[in-house]
């Protein structure tokens, strides 16, 4: 395989604070990698650096392969306010081919933007939200012809279809990829390579999520090891250096050379900072939120219709659904930031909530770390109720000392996130709102999260594309299907996945089982409803009915054998595989059929 691109002793420091130094690595074509650090030490600058966006402080070499097509999602995007989303898609696209292909790439850019979401294809860019011009630059990315793909964060402001989407799509491009995400789903099926920026060291992982955790935990154990046998064979040294008289020749002086720089590697080594949340919520009593009747609408869109639901203590609930369809609407009614246009919302006496809003907290950016969190409160309260001063707890948040007379100006996205978050859970709520917890926040912060969440005294009710975050807190979720109605669905997300895959199927083999057999030659009554399939998706819906019955008869047969009790390990472990990736292209299938068929 060809390399793609060659990292060679890059670095950088802002002031005192080294990110990086001299790290190397190397990406081959069809490497999927992805790059793991927590907020605030250098992902981003990386991969700045490598689009060209900044410079490595102390030279280094970066080589890409001559004439291979690089296409960069940056978390900045700049788009032409005056397009139209659909005309800056196609922007994306290399001149020659446009001109030689216009009807298709305008058919791809559709259907690319629709997957995202996104289908006031005449919107022009001057007027999306932030979330949406991200969407818009992912669009671009993925229609060009690109080699290489480097993602900063691809699946932020995506919601769970769009993400599932774009997720398929790269697992079975061949595209080279590099990206940094904290969708841990999206990581493990997407990547085969894991690279950790660790305090300013490069790991790789060749595996994919879960073999980097194993992996990672293995490498944290031989270096305490091995630091160990350092100061152990340090103090037997440093006695024979106290005792020895200070002239030394011959053995003696390189024995002495050699104590300091055994004095370099029995240092302590660096402690892995570990975020800690170690609060306490305050009393709540039997009623939480009674909702009866609950309407409210935007104009003549209704957001909701006739919701009523009591909540319960403990309960910890997720709302799914599509972007703009009213989630975040929905939690300030909760709150009571909107009041509703009919029903009844009423509120028990006892409510402290904790409203973690997707847009952030409005910091004053001249103000420090510290100043910040003291215009919250002077201290917070631990699960024992006892009290923690707020330096503390901004070390507890990964703020070291040197960190409290930084200016709010001076942090990286993610770092502000876990701020907000620290400013939200000092206030001791006992119903927890949280709106996209998961965009810009680190996978470590995200672990040490959900251990909190899930052993929180009181209520959560989050909205979260992140599917990961779902399955771990959540217990059962309002599904908000569009036109005001909201479905309650036991269980987690991923269960509620597979009911929806399912039943598309079942709806997908009714159809095709009433299409007539007959006089294909026919021409259909004309449809004022109903477009007409242009040629290539017509040939596209007749190749999916000639492989439908291919793949089902692999998958029975693949099933028996499963079931024989004959194999082998590791031809058992290849089967299985192969099966689901086998069922997710039968699902894939049957709705894009579907799909074509209601067109």
């Amino acid at each position: 395989m060809p390399s793609y691109l060659q990292v060679e002793n890059i670095s950088k420091s802002y002031g005192p604070k080294v990110l990086f130094e001299n790290i190397s690595f190397n990406i081959n074509e069809g490497d999927k990698i992805a790059l793991i650090a927590p907020n605030g030490t250098g992902k981003s600058s990386l991969l700045s650096i490598l689009a060209g966006k900044d410079t490595s402080d102390r030279g280094g070499e970066i080589k890409f392969l001559k004439n291979i097509v690089i296409s960069f999602l940056e978390q900045e995007t700049r788009l032409d306010p005056g397009r139209t989303i659909l005309e800056e898609v196609i922007s994306n696209v290399d001149p020659a081919r446009t001109h030689r292909d216009s009807w298709d790439i305008e058919q791809d850019a559709r259907q690319i933007l629709s997957s995202l979401g996104l289908n006031n294809f005449d919107c022009r860019c001057a007027s999306l939200s932030g979330g949406e011009a991200k969407r818009v630059a992912l669009a671009g990315v993925l229609i060009t012809n690109a080699d290489f793909l480097v993602l900063d964060e691809p699946t932020n402001h995506l919601d769970l279809d769009a993400i599932e989407y774009l997720e398929d799509y790269l697992s079975k491009s061949r595209r080279t990829l590099f990206m940094v995400t904290h969708d841990r789903y999206f990581l493990d099926r997407v990547c085969n390579t894991i690279l950790e920026l660790d305090g300013g060291n490069l790991y790789t992982y060749k595996g994919n999520y879960q073999y980097y955790l194993e992996k990672r935990q293995e490498r944290l154990e031989v270096a305490s090891a091995l630091n160990e046998k350092y100061r152990n064979i340090y103090r037997r040294e440093l006695e024979w250096m106290r005792s020895t008289p200070c002239a030394r020749t011959g053995k003696a002086r390189y024995r002495e050379n050699a104590f300091y720089d055994l004095q370099e590697k029995a240092a302590p080594i660096r402690e892995t900072r570990q975020l800690a949340i170690n609060l306490g919520s305050a009393r709540l009593g039997r009623k939480i939120v009674n909702c009866r009747g609950v309407g409210f609408s935007y104009g003549d869109r209704p957001i909701l219709k006739d919701f009523t639901y009591n909540f319960s203590q403990g309960e910890k609930i997720g709302i799914v659904g599509a972007n703009g369809i009213g989630k975040s609407t929905f939690l300030n009614l909760l709150t009571g930031t909107l009041q509703p246009d009919e029903g009844v919302i009423d509120r028990g006496e006892t409510i402290r909530f904790g409203y973690y809003r997707q847009e952030g907290m409005q910091f004053k950016e001249h103000q420090t770390v510290l100043e910040a969190v003291r215009e919250i409160a002077e201290e917070a309260r631990d699960a024992g109720g006892n009290p923690i001063a707020v330096t503390s707890f901004l070390q507890q948040f990964l703020f070291p000392v040197e960190m409290f007379n930084t200016h709010i100006s001076r942090l990286s996205g993610g770092e502000k996130r876990r701020l907000y978050l620290l400013t939200v859970l000092m206030q001791r709520p006992n119903v927890l709102i949280l709106d996209e917890p998961a965009n810009d926040l680190d996978i470590v912060t995200l672990n040490v999260l959900e251990n909190y969440l899930k052993d929180y005294a009181g209520n959560v009710i989050m909205v979260s594309h992140d599917r990961f975050f779902l399955d771990k807190i959540a217990d059962h979720l309002f599904v908000f299907t569009g036109d005001g109605n909201v479905k309650d669905f036991v269980g987690t997300y991923s269960e509620y996945r597979e009911y929806m895959q399912e039943k598309r199927r079942a709806e997908a083999r009714a159809a095709r089982a009433e299409k007539p057999a007959a006089a294909p030659r026919e021409k259909p009554a004309p449809s004022q409803d109903k477009k007409k399939l242009s040629w290539k998706e017509q040939r596209e819906k007749e190749q999916i009915e000639a492989d439908l019955p291919k793949l089902e008869e692999r998958k029975a047969a693949l099933e028996e054998e499963l079931s024989s009790g004959t194999l082998d390990i590791a031809t058992l472990t290849a089967k299985s595989r192969e099966i689901e990736q086998l069922i997710n292209d039968i699902d894939a299938k049957e709705l894009r059929w579907l799909e074509l068929s209601l067109e």
